[in-house]
């Protein structure tokens, strides 16, 4: 099974230069956990729930803070035509619960995210890559 079978390819974006407030709102209005960080056409980060909460709120820093100040820049990522078991063992080595799918040509085409492998009848994959996932950090 390749992952653009099971990706999710309507994806919310943000640019670095918005204020993590709309980072937020928008996460929470589309129930996502993670947001891809653009400018221009190029992908720069990730901005994740979490990265909020830790590296913001739990920092004092405040609302109309720039995403690009709490987005993660190293960004895995895969494509959409890598084989599914080897993305979610990779998932599960990195410690990753989404990665953004891009196109031969790097530019983004989705989302996946372990929600995606369950949902999407891949549970084995889902149940392994959760599996690595879920140790304490290395």
């Amino acid at each position: 099974m390749k992952v653009s079978e099971v990706m999710t390819r309507d994806v919310c974006l943000i640019r670095g230069d918005q204020p993590i407030r709309e980072a937020a709102q928008m996460m929470s209005e589309f129930d996502v956990g993670a947001l891809p960080v653009f400018e221009g056409d190029r992908l720069i980060g990730m901005i994740t729930d979490r990265d909020i909460t830790i590296r913001g709120v739990a920092e004092g820093v405040g609302p109309d803070a720039k995403v690009r100040e709490l987005m993660s820049e190293q960004v895995k990522y895969c494509f959409e035509d890598d084989n599914l078991d080897q993305v979610c063992e990779n998932m599960s080595d990195i410690q990753m619960r989404r990665l953004p799918v891009m196109n031969r040509e790097k530019r983004l085409v989705g989302i996946v995210a372990l929600g995606d492998l369950a949902a999407k009848h891949a549970v084995n994959e889902a149940s392994r890559a959760l599996e690595g996932i879920s140790q304490p950090g290395r």
